[in-house]
C-alpha cells in the first residue's frame, strides 16, 4: 500500500471505474431514450449503460486476472448458471447500481465491484461517479474514502436515523416497522443505492439500514466496507454475510455494533 492508503489495485480499480463512468454513464445521465430501458422485473430496470459497463469490465477484469471468474449482475439474470461461481474466487459487478434512479434522471447511483474468495468478499470497492468518491477495503486492512482511512461514526443523535424500503416488504412487514421501530427511530427512505446506502452509515448520516434483498453485487462490497470501518453489517441471527447466500433474505448494517444491537433486538421481540 502506498502512503496515500491505495494499493496498486486499487488504484487500478478506481482508474476502471473512473474511465467507465466518464465514458458510459455521465453522458447518458438524463440523455437514455425510452428504447434504451427494459424492465427485468417490477421494479427492476436494466439499460444500454448497464450492459456495456458490465461488458467492459468484465473484459478489464478478466485480463487483470486471468482464470478469476466474473459474476455481473446482467450476465447472472441471462444465465442464472454464472451464480456458481459465487462459492469460489470470483470478482462480483454491479455496472450501474441505482439503476432506477439513473433512468429517472436522479442520484444516486454508482458502480460496485467486489473480489471475494470460497464465499467471502475480501476486498470491495463502492464508486460514486457524481463526485468521484471511491470506497475501498481489503479485509484485514481497514476502510478507506479515496485512500484515507476511515472509523465508522453515528450520526449522534438520541433517535438513530434508520432508512428501511417498504417497496418489497410484505403488508405484515410493514406493520412490524410501523410498531417496533417507528417509536424509537427516526425513519428515512433508503436512497435506492447500495453504493451510496454503505457509505451513509460509515460517514454520519446514517445509522441503520435494512435490507430484505441481499444479491451480492449489491452487499459484497458494501458489507465489507463497513466492518473494516467498524461499524457492523451482518444477518439477522448475527451470522456473517455470505456471497454465496445469495438469495438469503435479511441483512442489517449499522453505524455501530451497539446500534445493531439495539436495533435487531427490537425487530425479534
Amino acid at each position: 500500500m502506498d502512503n496515500n492508503g491505495m494499493t496498486s489495485l486499487d488504484i487500478e480499480i478506481r482508474d476502471l471505474l473512473r474511465f467507465a463512468a466518464r465514458r458510459s454513464i455521465l453522458p447518458r445521465f438524463r440523455a437514455l431514450a425510452a428504447s434504451e430501458i427494459e424492465m427485468k422485473g417490477k421494479d427492476d430496470p436494466v439499460t444500454v449503460v448497464d450492459r456495456e459497463v458490465e461488458t467492459f469490465l468484465t473484459e478489464a477484469l478478466t485480463k487483470l486476472a486471468p482464470g478469476v471468474a466474473v459474476v455481473g449482475e446482467e450476465a447472472a439474470a441471462a444465465d442464472a448458471e454464472v451464480l456458481d461461481h459465487l462459492s469460489g474466487q470470483c470478482w462480483i459487478i454491479d455496472p450501474l447500481d441505482g439503476t432506477a434512479n439513473f433512468t429517472e434522471g436522479k442520484e444516486p447511483f454508482g458502480i460496485i465491484v467486489a473480489l471475494a474468495d470460497a464465499g467471502k468478499a475480501v476486498a470491495g470497492w463502492l464508486y460514486d461517479p457524481n463526485s468521484d468518491r471511491l470506497c475501498h477495503a481489503r479485509a484485514g486492512e481497514g476502510a478507506y474514502v479515496n485512500g484515507e482511512r476511515i472509523v465508522a461514526r453515528t450520526t449522534g443523535l438520541e433517535r438513530p436515523i434508520t432508512a428501511v424500503s417498504r417497496i418489497f416488504l410484505t403488508p405484515e412487514q410493514s406493520a412490524v416497522v410501523d410498531a417496533k421501530l417507528a417509536p424509537h427511530y427516526t425513519l428515512v427512505d433508503i436512497p435506492r443505492c447500495a453504493a451510496e446506502q454503505y457509505p451513509r452509515l460509515a460517514l454520519g448520516e446514517n445509522d441503520v439500514s435494512s435490507f430484505k434483498r441481499t444479491f451480492a453485487w449489491d452487499h459484497a462490497a458494501g458489507v465489507l466496507w463497513l466492518n473494516e470501518a467498524g461499524g457492523k453489517a451482518a444477518r439477522l441471527d448475527g451470522s456473517e454475510y455470505r456471497v454465496d447466500e445469495h438469495g438469503k433474505p435479511g441483512l442489517v448494517g449499522a453505524s455501530s455494533p451497539a446500534i445493531w444491537d439495539e436495533f435487531v433486538g427490537r425487530v425479534l421481540a
